[in-house]
């Protein structure tokens, strides 16, 4: 599949027959549409069901006879978004919640809300300003499924990270030691461990053959490793000895164990998924190229990007719209920078948690991030100017459909005479060395 010819290209705002506010809600839905022919103002009302929606897309294209028309709506309402985007005579403009707030209270100062009358903001605010609004192109269907599923895997660790934070949590009141014992929380091994023997009464009652056993299942670990583990759990004391607090303790991390086995198997088939897909995508070779990527933050960087050369004019447009790029205030004669609210935080997340892992991996991300802290810069605030940073170096690899390549970069740098490639070669990244004793 040729990825580039799979995506919409935008419409010139004088091609619409029609404009439409959407004010989506639960029970029913408001519509304000304007014909531009005419100049005619209509509202109407739409019942919340999938067959009203596409009934009411068939009357549409029926009527304006398949010509274009601007659907405006605000960007939250994703399920709409999914509807409306396989009729190709619609052309969608997702608002932020924010910006239709902001209007409304230009125009209704007194702070009064009238839901009737959203549709109808919607309509007018992009309407008299389309120049101020981005059209939603949306990718091509492997790169909207990579998109969903990187998202939905996500959702699924801040749920494990809980569970294991639980789980920590409630080991620490009675039997701490499982903390070391049971391996990573968030593993199978764990499961197993916590499962079978749930306080360190349990555990002390096993036989030293099923312990080495039972190590020996996960991976292959040095016997002096195996026979100190032994010895560390024959030796042990109990933190208390109190026996409702030990059973009401192994009790709930038996429940959380339960609750973590399931997740674990979830992540592990989006992650197939993911591989997939990931692994046909045009665009693979670029984002794999990323030191420190790997193979959950290359993903999530391809769907951050997407497959549509056109939507992105230059990085500045994805550092303001990720959230990496500060914003400034000013406001007679004072001017703070604080770092950008209204964004997706996912996205945002994305190039962060990014900017991070590069660090391990790459020798100018590194001598940057060193820099930046030895001017007293806190840990989050240098990483989110290192990704702002890579940003623009991603960017300039995705426009051109080039993979990364360290060398060139540095190389860059020396023959602007910038002092990062002078850091950069006294600075080794941690990933790096170990791979090299390794």
């Amino acid at each position: 599949m040729n990825t580039t010819e799979s995506i919409k290209k935008s419409i010139a705002p004088d091609e619409f027959i029609a404009w439409v506010g959407l004010d989506w809600a639960d029970n029913e839905h408001k519509i304000s549409m304007c014909a531009v022919a005419t100049g005619q103002v209509e509202a109407s009302v739409l019942k919340h069901s999938s067959e009203a929606l596409q009934q009411w897309l068939a009357g549409l294209e029926k009527r304006y006879g398949g010509k274009k028309v601007a659907v405006i709506l605000e960007q939250s309402r994703g399920a709409v978004l999914y509807a409306l985007m396989s009729s190709d005579f619609i052309v969608l403009y997702p608002i932020n919640p924010q910006s239709l707030a902001s209007y409304r209270k230009a125009l209704y100062p007194s702070g009064a809300k009238d839901d009737p009358v959203d549709g109808a903001l919607l309509r007018e605010m992009v309407q008299k300003n389309p120049e101020r609004f981005r059209q939603w192109i949306p990718d091509d269907p492997d790169t909207r499924s990579l998109r969903l599923l990187v998202e939905g895997r996500r959702k699924l660790v801040k749920q494990m990270t809980r569970l294991t934070n639980q789980l920590t949590s409630q080991l620490k009141t009675f039997y701490p030691q499982a903390l070391e014992w049971a391996g990573e929380l968030n593993s199978r091994q764990a499961c197993d461990f916590l499962e079978e023997w749930p306080t360190l009464e349990a555990v002390q009652e096993a036989r030293p053959a099923r312990l080495r056993k039972f190590y020996m299942r996960y991976g292959r670990p040095r016997p002096e490793t195996i026979n100190r583990r032994v010895e560390q759990i024959k030796e042990a004391t109990p933190l208390t000895r109190d026996p409702a607090a030990v059973l009401a303790g192994s009790t709930m991390v038996r429940a959380i164990a339960m609750q973590i086995r399931p997740l674990i198997a979830a992540i592990e088939n989006y992650d197939d998924e993911i591989k997939r897909l990931f692994q046909k995508h045009p665009d693979r070779l670029i984002f794999e190229s990323l030191p420190g990527a790997g193979p959950v933050l290359a993903p999530r960087l391809l769907a951050a990007f997407g497959a549509d050369r056109e939507r992105w004019g230059s990085a500045a447009e994805i550092q303001k719209l990720s959230g990496i790029a500060p914003v400034t205030e000013r406001s007679g004669k004072q001017c703070w920078v604080h770092w950008r609210l209204a964004c997706p935080k996912f996205v945002r997340q994305t190039f962060h948690e990014f900017a991070g892992s590069s660090i391990q991996w790459c020798n100018w991300a590194k001598g940057y991030y060193q820099d930046l802290r030895d001017r007293g810069k806190e840990h989050h605030a240098a990483l989110r100017a290192l990704a702002y940073k890579w940003i623009r170096v991603l960017f300039a690899c995705w426009k051109n459909r080039t993979p990364y390549d360290n060398d060139v970069f540095l190389n860059a740098l020396a023959r602007r005479g910038s002092p990062l490639s002078q850091r950069a070669a006294t600075v080794v990244p941690t990933g790096r060395a170990k791979a090299q004793r390794a």
